[in-house]
């Protein structure tokens, strides 16, 4: 079978290492296509380094740009991709950009659409990821879901049960395995911070970083914070100019992007996470570190329900107050189930046999639509009955 992968920015390549390895380990011919949608060195280079990525087979150079340029031009670049090295398979990962883009083009042109970390929802329309993994799980074959919650929203949404995986999240595949690594990191000792001695922060979406009235309630909030607990604040490149502007409280220290195992490192180590980062939300949740999301929502609700996340939305009061109560009485370490490091592997026996992801019994009154293809065909008639 040949599997296409996509990555496209820093979010899915602690998600697409895990699925390539485990599918090239069964035989799979496996083509990572990278769509460049994060390109700068900081942001990319040391990832693939860290996770010890193989370069791309294929690489689009798309770039940045608007939510409709790059959208447009990943589709532009990758339909005549996918006519010529015709998969039986394309896996996409998350919710950005490339994955929507990626997806759309798969849906028409033929080939089996797989989508990792299938139904996650924040309900919050005004972030343009929602509108992605909403469409990306529309027209995808296999709906690889990390949380029973995902499965619950994809069940709710009218989605057949043939299509529907629960197989764990692949972020903890790729934590687990690198943890010790991590761990041997220099990090703490080039920032000079001893272990539990401060918090992290990370702030990168637009709903938090481009409004200057936002931004500023968060810094108040963070250097309220920083007087019972430094704080370290690795700079996201869209944050960096205006964190800038603003000027950033004393008490929070600004310091590089840092690379995977530098960030796990700093996650293990910090006494608190302050953050917007999905990913963030799940890594601190393995790693039983407490953890304050500086968001109204999340798509990734289980992180609250077992895991050590407070939501504490963005008022500067109520995040100050939260993270006072979370410092006071920190949440118990809670791992939720099938975040056990093998969930790449129940994904490649999804795609590799058509079969599914555990033993549990599953509903058989409707005909499976989707079988393991048995040959490359140039076109593929789909069964897309999905939801209206």
């Amino acid at each position: 079978m040949r599997v296409v992968c996509v990555a496209g920015a820093r979010p899915n390549y602690m998600k697409i290492k895990p699925v390539m390895d485990a599918l090239e380990a069964r035989g799979a011919e496996v083509l990572l296509v990278h769509t460049g949608q994060h390109y700068d060195p900081a942001m990319n280079d040391v990832f693939f380094a860290d996770l010890g990525i193989r370069p791309p087979d294929r690489f689009l150079g798309i770039g940045s740009g608007s939510h409709a340029e790059q959208t447009g031009r990943v589709m532009t670049a990758f339909e005549p991709l996918l006519a010529e090295v015709a998969p039986d398979v394309v896996v996409v990962v998350g919710d950005i950009n490339s994955t929507l883009a990626c997806a759309l083009v798969t849906a028409k042109a033929g080939p089996l659409l797989a989508h990792v970390e299938a139904g996650l929802r924040s309900r919050d329309w005004s972030m343009p990821e929602e509108v992605n993994r909403v469409a990306t799980d529309r027209v995808s074959d296999y709906l690889l879901a990390p949380s029973p919650d995902a499965v619950d929203n994809l069940r709710a949404e009218g989605y057949r049960e043939d299509q529907i995986h629960l197989v764990g999240n692949v972020m903890i595949d790729t934590l687990l395995a690198n943890l010790e690594r991590a761990r041997t990191s220099d990090v703490l000792d080039r920032f000079g911070l001893a272990e539990g001695a401060f918090g992290l922060v990370t702030l990168h979406r637009p709903a938090n970083v481009d409004d200057p009235e936002v931004l500023t309630g968060l810094l108040k909030a963070l250097g309220e914070i920083a007087g019972r607990l430094p704080l370290v604040l690795p700079v996201h490149p869209r944050a960096a100019g205006r964190l800038a502007e603003i000027g950033v409280p004393g008490g929070v220290r600004l310091v590089p992007p840092a690379g995977y195992l530098d960030f796990i490192a700093l996650q293990d180590a910090a006494r608190v996470v302050l953050t917007d980062s999905g990913g963030v939300q799940e890594e601190t949740t393995a790693l039983g570190v407490p953890c304050v999301t500086l968001r109204d929502n999340t798509e990734r609700p289980v992180t609250v329900e077992q895991g050590t996340n407070v939501l504490a939305g963005r008022d500067p009061a109520r995040i100050t107050a939260t993270v006072h109560a979370v410092l006071d009485a920190p949440p118990a370490p809670r791992r939720p189930d099938l975040w056990d490091g093998r969930a790449s592997d129940r994904i490649a026996e999804v795609l590799l046999t058509g079969g599914t992801a555990d033993s549990r019994p599953r509903p058989t009154d409707r005909p499976r639509t989707k079988a393991r293809p048995k040959a490359r065909p140039k076109a593929r008639p789909k069964d897309r009955t999905f939801p209206i």
